[in-house]
């Protein structure tokens, strides 16, 4: 026969069990899928910033070339065909900027000069579609390109060998026919020569090969992983490939070397190389598993000629998930544990007394009232009979209060869901604008101190020239180039650092006033007509003026550029129902934003601008974020957006801020 204390027991263990064993499988399965949605997160992040450092590089050379070509001396040399002149020349830049290519060649695509091999000239380039467009535009062309064989003998023999590839066979990869590669990739650029009464000249061809070349990738591994290394194996890695072919990565064999002349695999050559998509996912690469992230590299005439990719090792992730999961199944068994113990002491509090209770109630069938009916025992069990209709009642109304609490329970963990959910945007947000804000600061530092230097010696220099004087243009380009570069550079750096506001007290109705008298003259206002709608009696707010100015500025001028063939732009400026909040809203009648593109327009360097810089906004989320406020956007596509901004009246300020 079972006693109540062995069902009671049984009953408890089933009850916790079932539920401890849905529990650990429910929650191994979210840890698992966190990291992994983490990871990859991370990878894509990381081929973001590759991208950029890979454009980075492209626009250097670009900068060289067009340097180079409205150079007086270099226009009069190609003028004068001055070879002598133009082989010096160009062997100089090569050496000095570290180009593998810097070749001139006349407006029908002959070359006049080689800096790489002077003695070779007179051979016609017009096959090279770079020289071919820019002879036919007459605008500079930058971009990644295949270079044959025979073109880079004619450059120079040690670039060709350079370029050759063996290709290794490689695991789940696409077989080549070819036991080699011999063609190389290169970033080049082409700008056009002109002279000084703006006659066309030729034009100038600079490049460096990718083959053999590590400056990119390991570039990219030194400012996105900062060279972390994890139980003797770097952490990131980064690779280039020419179509499915690695020419230059940080990669490694078992022996320590570089793995080139391996193969992409045969699904990321489908999808990247086929398809023209982003592949993110898990990848074995040469020797280990990685958390990687693949997209095609294309011409300037967009067609797929190679791959960009970044990979993160996936070892340290798949050790956290184990401790992780290791850990909580420790904490859930020593969990089951202490509840089976106390449901043991449980189950021995509740069948004691019974069992009294069954004894005295044996006792009494059988006539027997002594003392043993008052035998010591639990209060609730001596009271048991006379206290059921008081239980009753008490349990009634305790129902009622635990169903009024379950109510409201359930209504503040729906507030709680909510908050949790806009923390965690702000941190993701947080976290991506300090990732690209170290990788902005870091391109900012390595630039500034040349350019620093440029901007010096050039100045000087201009002020060292006569006004006649013919090289004087060249200098004043010089000089209105790197001042343009340098505020680019400080845009960057303004971006970074996250400079603390200095604030004040600051009236918003009068902050707007100043503002609208600044922007409506311009030129981006003359279709656009500006609505002020503000409250009339609205409190001073602690606030850094000069940075909400920026702030607002920058909305009306996007606005404004929105609204290319005219429009209105609405400024309201109200209090909150509560009173603890300034509201300034500005709405615009333009095209509107697409939902999709809503999530990306607070990212840092997006934008849809053809010339802009995608930080305007980006500092505008994080000026307000340091104010205490918020800022929002709500557009409909076709009738307009409208950027609703929320400072409040009274601010505690913090460390490092200026009242």
């Amino acid at each position: 026969m079972k006693t109540i204390q062995s069902q009671l027991i049984l009953s408890f263990s089933i009850a916790i069990l079932v539920p401890a064993i849905i529990t650990s499988y429910v929650g191994m399965k979210i840890i698992s899928d966190q990291i992994i949605t983490r990871a990859e997160t991370k990878a894509i992040a990381d081929l973001n910033s590759a991208r950029e450092i890979y454009r980075t590089r492209l626009s250097e050379i670009y900068s060289i070339t067009r340097l180079t070509a409205v150079r007086s001396l270099i226009k009069k040399a190609v003028s004068t065909r001055d070879r002598v002149f133009l082989n010096a020349e160009l062997a100089q830049t090569l050496r000095r900027e570290e180009l593998d290519i810097l070749t001139i060649v006349d407006t029908h695509g002959t070359v006049l000069s080689r800096g790489t091999n002077p003695g070779l000239f007179g051979d016609n380039l017009l096959d090279d579609s770079f020289i071919d467009q820019v002879i036919k535009r007459r605008q500079p062309l930058t971009g990644t390109d295949i270079v044959p064989r025979d073109r880079l003998l004619k450059e120079t023999p040690p670039l060709a060998e350079r370029a050759i590839m063996d290709v290794i066979s490689t695991p789940k990869a696409q077989p080549r026919k070819e036991p080699s590669e011999t063609s190389g990739m290169m970033l080049k650029s082409a700008v056009p020569l002109f002279d000084d009464n703006d006659n066309f000249l030729g034009v100038l061809l600079g490049g460096i090969l990718l083959n053999r070349n590590f400056d990119i990738v390991d570039k990219i591994n030194e400012v996105v992983h900062e060279g972390q290394v994890y139980e003797g194996k770097e952490i990131g890695t980064a690779t280039i490939f020419q179509g499915d072919l690695r020419i230059s990565t940080n990669v490694r064999n078992q022996d320590g070397s570089r793995a080139l002349g391996t193969l992409v695999s045969d699904e990321v050559n489908n999808v990247v190389l086929k398809e023209g998509k982003r592949w993110v996912g898990e990848a074995f690469v040469v020797n280990a598993t990685y958390l990687a992230a693949y997209e095609p590299i294309r011409d300037p005439m967009n067609h797929i000629i190679g791959i960009l990719y970044v990979g993160v090792l996936k070892q340290p992730f798949d050790d956290v998930l184990q401790k992780s999961l290791m850990t909580f199944l420790g904490i859930a068994f020593l969990g089951i544990l202490i509840i089976i113990s106390v449901s043991i002491v449980l189950a021995r509090r509740i069948s004691m007394p019974l069992k009294k209770l069954d004894r005295i109630a044996r006792n009494i069938s059988q006539g027997d009232y002594r003392h043993e009916f008052i035998a010591r025992g639990p209060m609730e069990i001596e009271h048991l009979a006379g206290s059921l209709d008081e239980m009753a009642k008490q349990l009634e109304a305790e129902k009622r209060e635990l169903e009024q609490w379950g109510s409201t329970l359930e209504k503040k963990v729906s507030e709680r869901a909510d908050e949790m959910k806009k923390i965690h945007a702000q941190l993701f947000r947080s976290e991506k604008l300090a990732s690209l804000g170290k990788l902005a600061a870091g391109v900012a530092h390595e630039i500034n101190n040349p350019l620093t230097g440029i901007l010096t010696n050039s100045s000087l220099l201009l002020e060292d020239l006569e006004a006649d004087d013919p090289r004087r243009e060249d200098v004043e380009v010089m000089v209105k180039e790197t001042m343009r570069c340098r505020e680019i550079v400080k845009r960057l750096l303004d971006f970074a650092r996250q400079t603390k506001p200095h604030k004040r007290m600051a009236n918003i109705n009068a902050l707007i006033d100043n503002i609208v008298l600044l922007v409506r003259n311009q030129t981006s206002f003359h279709n656009v007509t500006l609505k002020k709608s503000s409250a009339e009696v609205l409190p001073d707010v602690l606030i850094d003026p000069d940075q909400i100015q920026q702030v607002f500025i920058n909305i009306i001028l996007n606005a404004a550029e929105a609204m290319i063939r005219g429009g209105s732009l609405a400024i309201l400026t109200g209090l909150t129902p509560d009173s603890q909040s300034v509201v300034v809203s500005f709405a615009d009648t333009g095209p509107g934003i697409a939902e999709t593109l809503r999530e990306k327009i607070f990212d840092p360097f997006y934008t849809t601008k053809e010339h802009g810089t995608g930080l305007g906004l980006s500092i505008s989320y994080g000026i307000i974020e340091q104010h205490g406020g918020t800022i929002s956007v709500d557009s409909t596509v076709g009738k307009g957006s409208t950027f609703t901004i929320q400072l409040p009246v009274t601010s505690t300020e913090g460390p490092g801020e200026n009242p």
